[in-house]
């Protein structure tokens, strides 16, 4: 549970300290970093109590305030000095035709493309309690095998949501797609399957912190849910005033998780649908980032967003400070991939020199020479480079014809492919 802020106190007196430099300058460096009260506190306060300190914070935001009304609540929000930086800063990077024309190999796009969205899948749910290695993870998603457990079937689930998301982002948010997508997210992962792509039909529900067990949301009335929807599908539609897109996605994303308007599977949808929003407006890179896998290992921050904006008028800053920076880290965490993938490539220019090894194929012997025990199927090579069944079982089969895999007959009809007894004397020829 976080501390409450305290009242402010509001006086001519206090308004005139602001005009001090040394103040102003550390009011700039708490709005900047957007400091809760639990920070602020503590900070060299000039002269001034830690309430007087605070007061003139909030002071300060009050000045700039823009509302947002969803039903009859109402939130703030205003664009900081950060905030525009980070801004500027995602639309030269993930944008438009901004994302840099290349920076993402265009022999490289569907596989990286395949990946993001795995660990986007993959972190999704293991913020929501999914529990299971990111390599058997993987193995079920490329190898289209039935998930074995709930976590799995969360995985699955949120990987094919956001390729439903990919394929149809052009349309409009409405209240039947919002339930469409929570049915894809919670198929078969609810104790009660009635519950799938259905609002909660009551207010027996509280967000709670796991670790103390203490309630620190109650989300409003089920009988609100409706209106408040219909609200969130107006914004997300219109543009009454213009509202920079990735701050409306963020609203966007923390109003599905603040209304609660499901029994479970809130935070996944929110998060699907801030995925949605950004495609929709031009943001191609979306579809290359892992943004849940920045909140995954920072969770304790995200948490605290939501409450620190719940626990003060609604202020959404903090909320769009912590999403901005974790976007900016997806994005760095990208480029930081390609360039160690292009490394990799590199690795495998030797067995692209092999005659009639193809890049795909040049890809797989590198994979053996990392992992010997690896186990190829047709179904996860046409999955890992989005290609068509017959060109996947081509290429396997015309690898095993040089000599570099062996085949298993695993029933009458399905055959796996693994390395072959001749694999190391055949590579070793071209190193």
């Amino acid at each position: 549970m976080v501390e409450p802020v305290p009242q402010i106190k509001i006086d001519i007196e206090l308004i005139s300290k602001m005009q001090d430099p040394l103040v102003s300058g550390l009011l700039r460096n708490i709005n900047r970093e957007y400091l809760y009260w639990d920070k602020v506190k503590y900070k060299n306060q000039e002269g001034l109590s830690s309430f007087e300190l605070w007061s003139i914070v909030k002071i300060s935001r009050k000045l700039y305030y823009s509302t947002q009304k969803f039903g009859k609540y109402e939130f703030r929000y205003f664009s900081t000095e950060f905030i525009q930086e980070m801004l500027h800063y995602c639309d030269m990077n993930i944008g438009g035709n901004m994302g840099g024309s290349g920076f993402v190999p265009e022999q490289d796009k569907a596989r990286y493309m395949i990946s993001s969205i795995m660990e986007e899948a993959i972190s999704s749910s293991k913020i929501e309690g999914a529990n299971t290695t990111r390599k058997k993870a993987k193995e079920m998603l490329l190898k289209e095998t039935k998930p074995k457990d709930r976590s799995e079937q969360m995985i699955f689930n949120n990987y094919h949501t956001i390729d439903y998301i990919s394929n149809n982002y052009t349309k409009d948010l409405t209240v039947d797609q919002l339930l469409y997508i929570h049915k894809l997210i919670t198929e078969n992962t609810l104790d009660n399957h009635d519950e799938e792509g259905c609002f909660r039909r009551n207010n027996d529900i509280f967000v709670v912190n796991t670790s103390t067990s203490e309630t620190v949301h109650t989300p409003p009335s089920h009988d609100e849910i409706p209106e408040l929807l219909k609200d969130v599908c107006h914004f997300f539609n219109e543009e009454d005033v213009f509202i920079h897109p990735i701050i409306k996605g963020i609203i966007i994303h923390f109003m599905i998780a603040w209304i609660h308007p499901f029994s479970d599977g809130n935070g996944r949808t929110a998060r699907s649908l801030f995925y949605w929003y950004l495609l929709k407006k031009g943001y191609w890179l979306v579809e290359y980032l892992s943004i849940s896998r920045i909140i995954q290992h920072s969770k304790n921050q995200y948490e605290r967003a939501y409450l620190y904006t719940e626990n003060d008028e609604n202020d959404l800053n903090y909320f769009i400070t912590y999403n901005l920076k974790a976007m900016a880290k997806a994005f760095d965490t990208l480029r930081e991939y390609i360039s160690r993938k292009e490394k990799e490539a590199n690795l495998t220019a030797r067995f692209v020199r092999i005659p009639g090894v193809n890049e795909r194929q040049a890809f797989l012997l590198k994979k053996i020479c990392d992992e010997p025990d690896i186990v190829f199927t047709v179904k996860e090579v046409e999955n890992r480079f989005a290609i068509s069944s017959f060109t996947a079982r081509s290429d396997l089969n015309n690898l095993v014809k040089m000599g570099f895999l062996s085949e298993i007959q695993v029933n009458k009809i399905k055959r796996d492919f693994v390395k072959s007894d001749e694999f190391d004397r055949l590579t070793n020829k071209y190193k």
